[in-house]
């Protein structure tokens, strides 16, 4: 499948084409610019994809059974507490995806920049995975978890009267947090975001990288770029193993971050460990996937669409400062 830009069709051109790869490789796309493309893309997925994480959140929480499914709860929801709730924690969501995906790509193409081959810009598969996970790990404890507490916190919230709810919005949230359970409140279920995060990433990073050589035969720095329906293919099938690997982690972090430490009396789950433990005994190994199916809703496509965007910004760089044909 041919994507913007020719390639050579005989051997002497082969021969250019890796020289040329070569030499590019040194000419690696600044992680800066990366740090700009995964903002840019994360406001974009944010406002398309907050109902299904909303729905997911519910799910995860939902203990008795209220809900049947993912069309039950979004239906349920929107009755009850009217459309605009499928949009609660928006702006915490939409907050935390434009730093974080920033952080993320940034850090990454950071960390690939420190491991590749000083002489020949190449980068090998151990170094992608170990770039990837420091990547997950960075935003994980930087980002993602308290700003995971906070849109939590509100999305378990339940009712329409604004003045029967206990967290009023985003800001009054972290403060009420801070208050009352002091600042490890806001990094409730670390542990778990962090092998979350650090997993997917890994995961992500090197399945994107290995997608776009193997479909499209694009390699970073050949100054080509992808149309952004090849991007979204590549991301959505990159998107996709992780959900399936993390799973427990994503359910563990949601409720522990979902405990109030300054509730009288001990607090249910005490760790990542016990958490697992005692989901396991409780609800059945099953109960450690729940909300799965939202997550593979929203995560494959998130990153679809945040490739889609990412990809033609680092392109318009690609085209402006590297010239080469390939």
């Amino acid at each position: 499948m041919a994507v913007a830009g020719s390639s050579a069709g005989d051997g002497g051109g082969d021969g250019g084409r890796r020289q040329n790869l070569a030499a590019l490789r040194a000419a690696a796309i600044p992680p800066y610019m990366k740090a700009v493309s995964g903002s840019m893309g994360g406001i974009v997925e944010a406002c398309c994809l907050q109902p299904i994480d909303v729905i997911k959140t519910r799910l995860q929480l939902d203990r008795s059974g209220n809900y049947r499914g993912i069309l039950h709860c979004g239906n349920t929801v929107c009755q009850t507490e009217g459309v605009r709730a499928l949009w609660k924690g928006l702006t915490p969501f939409a907050t935390h995806l434009t730093l974080k995906y920033a952080l993320r790509m940034g850090s990454n193409a950071l960390f690939q920049s420190v491991l590749k081959d000083s002489e020949t810009g190449f980068i090998s598969h151990r170094a992608r995975i170990m770039s990837g996970f420091g990547a997950g790990v960075l935003e994980a404890l930087i980002i993602v978890t308290p700003f995971e507490v906070v849109k939590i916190r509100l999305q378990q919230q339940k009712g329409l009267s604004q003045e029967l709810l206990k967290y009023k919005g985003p800001v009054h949230c972290a403060r009420t947090i801070l208050r009352e359970e002091g600042v490890l409140g806001l990094w409730a279920g670390a542990a778990p975001t962090v092998m979350r995060n650090g997993t997917n990433q890994a995961v992500m990073f090197t399945a994107k990288h290995a997608i776009d050589v193997v479909l499209w035969d694009k390699h970073e720095g050949d100054g080509r770029v992808l149309q952004p329906w090849q991007s979204m293919v590549s991301g959505f099938l990159a998107g996709t193993a992780g959900p399936v690997c993390t799973g427990p982690f994503d359910v563990v972090k949601t409720r522990l971050m979902a405990q109030n430490r300054s509730d009288p009396g001990p607090t249910k789950y005490s760790g990542m460990v016990h958490a697992i433990r005692t989901i396991h005994a409780e609800e059945g190994l099953r109960a450690l996937w729940k909300g799965l199916l939202p997550r593979l809703m929203r995560i494959p496509p998130g990153q679809a669409i945040m490739w889609a965007v990412a990809d033609q910004v680092t392109g318009f760089y690609e085209r402006t400062h590297f010239h080469a044909p390939l």
